[in-house]
């Protein structure tokens, strides 16, 4: 957005400023729609999200369209709330699915993910992936499959040797 087009009031060049600076810098952004919502739910949402690197900021359709440069026309109809962040966006999804199925709110629009359109559904899909650790734990456990089973056949080599070196000395013994 460009805060200075025409005369546009200090204040509101302010929160465009703000905004374009939350929107450039996040990895991730989701758009939901916060009707119904009290001040304790939305308290709640605001707390778990933040114990997942990620914010819950209710924004004017307009500006967040301006900042958007219009990628988001259709999502911005009724009351707007983003919640962005640069963490895993796998753990917001699941604390976003857990809060909607106990509270029936917000209602997911849709968002942007490294900068591509995503639609609520997609959100709630990312809701089912597993978490970037564990990824990295059957990531590390795939990549250490070949070398265990190489160990475990080299292992039964030599258990074979053995077997063989006592069979031939048992063998000599009983001769003598």
């Amino acid at each position: 957005m460009k805060p200075d087009n025409k005369d546009i009031r200090p204040e509101k060049k302010s929160i465009a400023a703000e905004l374009d600076q939350r929107v450039s810098g996040a990895l991730y952004m989701i758009l939901a729609d916060y009707t119904g919502m009290d001040m304790p739910q939305t308290t709640e949402l605001k707390k778990n999200l933040r114990d997942n690197a990620a914010s819950f900021n209710v924004v004017n359709n307009r500006m967040l369209n301006r900042a958007l440069e219009g990628k988001a026309d259709g999502l911005l109809k009724g009351q707007t709330a983003i919640i962005y962040g640069s963490g895993d966006v796998v753990e917001v999804a699941k604390v976003i699915k857990k809060f909607t199925a106990e509270n029936e709110k917000p209602a997911i629009k849709g968002g942007f993910l490294e900068g591509k359109a995503i639609s609520g559904q997609d959100v709630m899909e990312l809701a089912k992936l597993p978490s970037k650790d564990v990824l990295r734990a059957q990531l590390l456990g795939t990549l250490q499959a070949p070398c265990s089973q190489l160990v475990g056949v080299l292992d039964q080599k030599v258990a074979s040797l053995v077997y063989v070196l006592d069979a031939v000395r048992s063998k000599k013994e009983q001769e003598v």
